[in-house]
């Protein structure tokens, strides 16, 4: 088995005999040397039931794997990347949105060497109208303050060599985001664009409740941006209540200003309202610090290695 074609399954019961036929399909273009790795999210419906029947009737290796309850998208491609017994590695979503071509792709691009990550990138999408909206601004806010390669339509799905799937099985972080980590390892990458596809079965399950803990992963655990911009509205905020602070001292001096304790209120008000953001600030950056050595990634990532005359080929 050359090719590892990972799937994760949730509530997809209808799209079952479609992905099992275009993984047939695949198996046929890559010669026979592909292997599929199914691994059901807890899923409450008969998808475990379908593939479990199903298993022993395909044309190609085929693993099963079953999680005890719901985990989520990003932890099932971990468990069938570690499962994988291939070479090449490819993450395939089960509704078919993204074609199965841009998998072939991907397993082109890995097999002559020409990059060690391949990541599909969304030129369109046949999703509802807010949708594509949502979408839109919050991979545009977080290409400009968070990971600045991610491409503008995002990332859904990726493929990569076993050296790359070892580094990224080593970053065992469980408040994370699987794409995000895909950029912060580095490696030799290749962007394959294709158009996101139009659901034929069921509705998604990527509820709303998901997208924003996803935003939340995607965000905190790759940038100190929110603190630090916490910081320097406290910082803008001690000045500007400075000079606020001069003007109402003149007023009360000048007599302008005549209502009782009015300067006094004002002063401590702005001032110590500002000083408290930017002491939140600070201390937001002694966690942040914290919080990176606790996730204990790798100081560098080797990605190759060369020996003289002897050992690893370049």
């Amino acid at each position: 088995m050359k090719f590892s074609v990972v799937i994760p399954i949730y509530k997809n019961e209808a799209s079952i005999p479609r992905l099992l036929q275009a993984l047939s399909d695949m198996n046929c273009q890559l010669r026979g040397t592909m292997e599929a790795v199914f691994v059901v999210d807890g899923s409450p419906d008969q998808s475990f039931v379908l593939l479990r029947d199903a298993l022993d009737g395909l044309d190609f290796p085929a693993q099963l794997l079953g999680h005890s309850r719901n985990f989520g998208s990003f932890p099932a491609i971990r468990t069938g990347l570690a499962a994988a017994r291939g070479e090449y590695f490819g993450v395939m979503a089960a509704d078919l949105q993204e074609p199965p071509e841009l998998l072939t792709a991907f397993f082109k691009a890995l097999d002559a060497d020409e990059c060690d990550v391949t990541i599909g990138t969304r030129t369109g999408r046949n999703d509802p109208y807010l949708s594509r909206i949502a979408s839109g601004v919050f991979w545009g806010v977080y290409r400009r303050l968070v990971v600045h390669d991610m491409p503008e339509g995002g990332v859904d799905v990726f493929g990569c060599n076993r050296s790359f799937r070892d580094q990224l099985l080593k970053l065992e972080e469980s408040r994370s985001s699987l794409i995000a980590l895909i950029f912060w390892l580095g490696f030799r990458r290749k962007l394959v664009s294709y158009e996101r596809l139009k659901r034929q079965e069921g509705k998604s399950s990527w509820t709303l409740r998901k997208k924003v803990d996803y935003m939340m992963d995607s965000i905190f655990a790759f940038t100190d941006y929110p603190i630090r911009l916490l910081m320097r509205i406290g910082m803008i905020g001690c000045g500007l209540s400075t000079v606020l602070g001069a003007l109402v001292i003149a007023g009360h001096l000048s007599g302008r200003i005549t209502v009782p304790g009015y300067a006094a209120t004002m002063l401590v008000v702005l001032f110590f309202g500002m000083l408290n953001l930017f002491g939140i600030g600070l201390i937001g950056n002694y966690a942040w610090r914290g919080y990176e050595n606790s996730k204990e990634r790798p100081l560098a990532v080797v990605s190759i290695k060369c020996e003289n005359g002897r050992g690893t080929e370049c």
